[in-house]
């Protein structure tokens, strides 16, 4: 499996913000397909997601000359993922993780901002330098 850039850097912050990763990957079998989403974690103590379970899928969105073909590669991932997981794993939440320089520039543009709203897409917002999680936008 070909990981992310990133991999390792959202994986580091979701550590830093309490969570316990439970899955490198996560893997999924449903309708006769395999499916490996980036990272699964849980969250045990936090008052605010007590209990919760999370899948992530990373993303690195390296080249902005096409960044729109990374965000179709992306959105369709995201929402195949999604519907594995409701049907394997209902109580797990999938978030898209974006670096923070991607979400503040090519997220925040009309159309793609429009798509993340309609597709009901949750984010992870990570800083690369300092390998933390600056934003969570559900």
């Amino acid at each position: 499996m070909a990981r992310d850039r990133f991999h390792q850097v959202v994986k580091t912050a979701l550590m830093k913000d309490g969570w316990i990763v439970t899955h490198d990957p996560l893997q999924i079998k449903v309708g006769g397909v395999d499916m490996e989403i980036d990272l699964g974690a849980e969250r045990l103590l936090a008052a605010e997601r007590e209990g919760k379970k999370i899948a992530v899928e990373v993303k690195s969105f390296l080249t902005s000359a096409s960044a729109i073909s990374e965000f179709h590669t992306a959105l369709g991932q995201f929402i195949n993922y999604r519907g594995a997981l409701r049907r394997e794993e209902p109580d797990r939440v999938l978030y898209l993780a974006v670096p923070d320089l991607t979400y503040n520039s090519f997220f925040q543009l009309d159309f793609p901002a429009s798509m993340l709203e309609e597709n009901k897409v949750k984010l992870i917002v990570y800083d690369i330098q300092l390998e933390k999680i600056v934003r969570w936008k559900v």
